[in-house]
């Protein structure tokens, strides 16, 4: 494997209950699909999510690779917002990989760049988040709008499952650039998919404001952000996996069938959705250019998370709510 010899230990261990499935068949499941995975990951730091006893036993993120790592794992400096810093694994390799899932990793979370070029995020990500009460075909539908306004904007983006009840839309960007400016353009696709369907779509970050919507986290391109990657399992009882789409199965895909079970099969009857999605990289300028007209509208910046140092042109980080009281 990738020219290395990775040890399985307790190969029998019951991962995913709801299947039956031990820490070898989710191995198993990596390997079939090792071609898209790391045409989608490759090249990419990973934060682990580590479950020692399976995806319903308790866990714990780890940015660090641990110490007694083998000296062919490849590792790279990655910061926190306030500035410390850790060697995260790259995902180099298949090998790299399976070595994770030997930890009791299940998915991976990704940074937005490529080892090669740590300066430039290279996705843009837009995470369609539920709110409660909000159902699938809600967050569907938000989809579709998603990728009405950046057909008209002229960027080519791909669906994929979160593996749980959201749906996120990537664009594959040229590498000119960083994680600020790509967080600009998501908040400015927010902001304008919520003037076109505010019944639907939101861009609030408080949650008392959201209502009953489908909210748009333009934070997760924040720099240092980390999101849940194309075709990685989640730690649900049935092992579903984050599943690039086509746009056509986004009206009648059923995400729970999506698992480490079907998923293999499904790659090789369609293949994969994302292939084409490495050599179509996209200018993130039509954006910009919407955030550059909200400012000159007299709109601040969106909230940035609370683990962020102030920004500059930032509101209060305060809810309404409580700025209210005060």
């Amino acid at each position: 494997m990738s020219g290395r010899s990775v040890e399985i230990s307790n190969p029998g261990k019951v991962f995913f209950p709801g299947l039956g499935a031990s820490k070898l068949d989710v191995v198993g499941y990596y390997l079939a699909v090792a071609e898209p995975i790391l045409r989608a990951t490759g090249g990419r730091p990973a934060m682990l999510q580590r479950f020692p006893d399976g995806a319903l036993g308790n866990s714990f993120f780890q940015k660090r690779v641990p110490k007694g790592a083998p000296e062919w794992l490849q590792t790279i400096e990655v910061s926190t917002p306030n500035g410390t810093t850790s060697r995260a694994l790259v995902i180099a390799d298949l090998a790299h990989i399976v070595w994770a899932v030997n930890l009791g990793c299940l998915g991976f979370h990704l940074w937005p760049f490529r080892v090669a070029d740590p300066g430039h995020a290279d996705e843009l990500r837009i995470d369609l988040d539920p709110q409660p009460g909000v159902v699938f075909d809600q967050v569907r539908e938000a989809a579709s709008c998603v990728k009405a306004l950046l057909d008209e904007l002229g960027i080519l983006a791909y669906p994929k499952t979160s593996g749980n009840r959201g749906l996120h839309v990537y664009a594959r960007l040229e590498p000119r650039w960083d994680s600020t400016e790509v967080r600009a353009g998501a908040v400015a696709l927010a902001r304008e998919l919520e003037r076109r369907r505010p019944d639907l779509v939101t861009a609030n970050w408080w949650k008392e404001e959201r209502g009953q919507r489908v909210f748009v986290d333009f934070n997760q391109n924040a720099p240092h952000k980390t999101v849940f990657g194309a075709w990685s399992a989640r730690s649900r009882t049935h092992a579903q996996v984050s599943t690039p789409l086509s746009w056509d199965e986004v009206a009648v895909v059923d995400p729970d069938e999506l698992t480490i079970a079907t998923v293999p099969d499904r790659i090789r009857r369609l293949g994969d959705p994302w292939a084409a999605m490495p050599d179509e990289p996209q200018s993130l300028e039509p954006l910009l250019q919407l955030a550059s007209r909200d400012r000159d509208a007299g709109l601040h910046d969106a909230p940035w998370p609370p683990q962020y140092p102030k920004q500059p042109d930032e509101p209060s980080r305060v809810a309404p709510s409580r700025a209210r009281k005060d």
